[in-house]
């Protein structure tokens, strides 16, 4: 849909030209539009929110949203607690993350990706999702003449031992990774290194966000290295992490290459927040 300024031309003009033509920025559909954005709003919520909470928070009259709500509640992709006057994700929206899953989208969207990386890098590229203290690898890239990995897809490791785990982690809410790491018998162990306790995984948490990617040398598997970059969906939450793992002895402590490593996941990562439907901040 465009409008077209066509001031001073005459109305009975047997052909016309438009000056200028300017897209219009509003949604053709309005009530798939509110609807949409309320379902959003709801799935971003700790718990069920009054009708007047989303209608404030996103600027829809309140009668609008009492109307989609009803309709929504008649299609069980919204429950209504009256007792607490609120509203909350219905089954259907349930159903709808199961086929998420089950369509697998993001392993799909995500290993062309990482085919590029790894081609790209000549290192073995992961991608992986949190699972409680876990991470699960959902797709594998191994570089020609790199050695077997244990990332394969449908492994789990614990999350604060991997570049990919911490890379996530140092994206989510304080409050959860305490609520996930509350104490030291937390912390499971492979080689004998990484944080132990709460303390020490919130200041090497703190060192990830200074610097915009993880990394760990060995607590995974002694002699690999990987940095990691986390992959955010259009919230802004991580729904995953790119990863690249390459040998520690072919590099020196002081050599530049993790650095080099992270910055070629980032991209990919930015890439695939694009493929996944993340709108990217716009250039000042």
């Amino acid at each position: 849909m465009a409008r077209f300024h066509t001031a001073g031309l005459p109305s009975n003009s047997g052909s016309w030209h438009p000056v200028s033509v300017i897209p219009d920025a509003r949604p053709q559909v309005p009530a798939a539009d509110h609807t949409l954005r309320i379902l959003s709003f709801l799935a971003r919520q700790r718990g069920p929110a009054p009708a007047r909470t989303i209608a404030t928070a996103l600027g829809i009259p309140r009668s609008t949203v009492y109307h989609l709500l009803t309709t929504l509640q008649q299609h069980q992709f919204v429950v209504h607690l009256p007792e607490d006057r609120r509203w909350g994700l219905g089954l259907a929206a349930f159903e709808l993350a199961g086929g998420y899953s089950r369509q697998e989208p993001l392993a799909r969207l995500g290993r062309p990706v990482l085919a590029e990386l790894a081609d790209r890098t000549g290192e073995s590229a992961h991608l992986a999702v949190m699972h409680g203290r876990d991470v699960l690898y959902i797709v594998e890239e191994r570089a020609p003449r790199r050695p077997a990995l244990v990332t394969d897809v449908g492994v789990r490791l614990p999350a604060h031992l991997t570049a990919t785990g911490r890379a996530m982690l140092a994206a989510l809410p304080a409050e959860q990774v305490r609520a996930l790491f509350p104490d030291a018998a937390a912390f499971a162990d492979r080689t004998g290194r990484g944080p132990r306790r709460p303390a020490e995984l919130r200041e090497l948490l703190r060192e990830v966000r200074s610097r915009a990617f993880a990394e760990e040398d060995g607590e995974v598997t002694l002699g690999m290295r990987s940095v990691g970059v986390a992959v955010r969906d259009h919230t802004g939450w991580p729904a995953a992490a790119i990863a690249l793992t390459w040998p520690a002895q072919a590099d020196s402590p002081d050599d530049a290459r993790a650095g080099e490593l992270a910055e070629r996941a980032g991209a990919a990562a930015g890439e695939l927040e694009r493929r996944i439907g993340r709108a990217r901040p716009t250039p000042a």
